[in-house]
């Protein structure tokens, strides 16, 4: 068998595959299909500060190849994460990623404070929310808001630290050039979409909060040309996700060039995808006799 073990940032994972934020809670639902160390990694659900009910429904709406979510950061809060989630998470036997989710500088300073005193293999930072003290743009859609962000996350924790960059940007390149140059240890790209549906007979939005995150198979041709990108302007790591379903798709990201894949909305579909998807990968190596998945990481061949 190939040797399916990838290190990102110092950390080692036993396979590239990672179940992506959002989309596995803090792993719970989950174990009760198939052991949860199965997986290369787990980044939880986006934690914040304090307690988040979340947004009114309806929050979800399915869409062609896709689905549109705007439960907004629905989570107990750090504290009880800390205390509660994280010791059965860190004995499951995978690599921990806490993703976290702040609506101001100092949130993400207080939550990666609270984080680097603890057991927690890598923080994934979500630059996706509104920066509510300057006009309510979200963090991740301006290199200076980006950077700001990342900087103060690096003197504030020790551990390895990921920013998840928007896709709702002119040039994604560039916002990873900026995290980069702050200090992250790698980026991981990218998050959902922004998108809408209408209730033609209401003529209302299906969502209560009118627009939400885009994500599912429908997303993944925008996501395999961003990951390609970025994984050409920076030197450090890149973590691909955005539709991945099959295990075809994780082949076409590791070459497009991510060190890593992550795995969302194709969990609600199939539990399994996560699984077969590593499963799936490990034989394509055997038939091309290729002894480790590093070997195919930014690996394609541009016209």
């Amino acid at each position: 068998m190939a040797d399916m073990r990838v290190n990102i940032a110092g950390v080692e994972f036993k396979n590239p595959v990672i179940t992506a934020s959002g989309t596995f809670g803090y792993g719970r639902e989950y174990e009760h299909f198939f052991p949860l160390s199965k997986l290369g990694g787990i980044s939880t659900k986006g934690t914040t500060a304090e307690k988040r009910n979340g947004n009114l429904a309806p929050r979800i709406a399915e869409t062609p190849s896709g689905i549109l979510n705007s439960v907004g950061l629905q989570n107990p809060g750090i504290d009880k994460f800390i205390k509660v989630e994280l010791p059965n998470l860190k004995s499951k036997g995978t690599v921990i990623i806490a993703n976290i989710a702040g609506f101001s500088v100092d949130e993400y300073v207080k939550i990666c404070e609270k984080l680097d005193a603890t057991n927690v293999d890598m923080i994934e930072i979500n630059i996706s929310c509104p920066n509510v003290k300057h006009g309510g743009a979200a963090f991740g859609t301006s290199c200076q808001s980006a950077a700001e962000v990342t900087k103060a996350v690096r003197a504030a924790t020790k551990k390895p630290i990921i920013i998840k960059l928007s896709p709702n940007v002119t040039d994604i390149t560039e916002i990873a050039k900026a995290v980069e140059a702050e200090g992250a240890d790698a980026v991981s790209l990218i998050n959902t979409l922004l998108g809408m549906r209408i209730d033609i007979n209401s003529r209302r939005p299906i969502l209560k909060n009118n627009v939400g995150g885009l994500s599912g198979a429908a997303v993944f041709p925008v996501a395999l040309r961003m990951v390609w990108q970025t994984a050409n302007a920076v030197k450090i790591p890149v973590i691909g996700m955005g539709g991945i379903s099959t295990w075809e798709d994780g082949i076409e990201m590791m070459l497009a060039g991510a060190s890593a894949i992550q795995v969302g909305a194709a969990l609600f579909k199939n539990p399994f995808a996560a699984v077969e998807i590593i499963d799936g990968m490990n034989a394509y190596l055997d038939r091309k006799g290729i002894k480790s998945v590093n070997e195919i990481v930014k690996k394609v061949q541009p016209w």
